[in-house]
């Protein structure tokens, strides 16, 4: 099930908008005229043996000690190229929702996101966005609220 296919049999309110390809989340931030606060970017870890999808905003990074942290493990790494594309079949690489439990992973998403009334996020391609209430993010997410980003200078 793709992410729409998943929106949609949520009956959530969301927009679904083209745009120029886009490989990062800020260019796509960018792109979409929205602040990078508000681009929900999917950041997937390997957390000593266990991966996890991060969800932050675009114009931040990851506080590796922070997590490592919060998670109670001894190690944080990126996933790399490989293990996305075993993880997200159905989506281009670098263009991942941001819906953990659709692809088996557990969904942490920073704190920082909860500041702002709507995410914009990558709906499986380098084209397209979607905008939804954080709400209804939030609530079909079921994300775990950590803190574990810095805003990059």
């Amino acid at each position: 099930m793709n992410v729409v296919e998943f929106l949609d049999s949520r009956g959530v309110r969301y927009e679904v908008k083209q745009h120029r390809p886009t490989f990062t989340a800020q260019q796509m931030a960018a792109e979409e005229h929205v602040p990078g606060m508000n681009v929900a970017k999917p950041v997937v870890i390997r957390a000593d043996e266990k991966f996890f999808l991060c969800v932050l905003p675009a114009c931040c990074k990851i506080d590796t000690d922070a997590l490592k942290k919060s998670l109670g493990v001894r190690r944080v790494a990126l996933a790399d190229e490989d293990q996305l594309a075993r993880l997200f079949g159905d989506c281009a690489l670098g263009a991942e929702p941001p819906f953990g439990h659709l692809y088996g992973l557990e969904t942490l998403m920073d704190a920082s996101l909860e500041d702002d009334p709507y995410v914009v996020f990558q709906a499986g391609t380098h084209e397209s966005a979607i905008r939804m209430d954080l709400s209804d993010y939030k609530k079909l997410a079921q994300p775990r609220v950590l803190k574990f980003s810095y805003h990059m200078q």
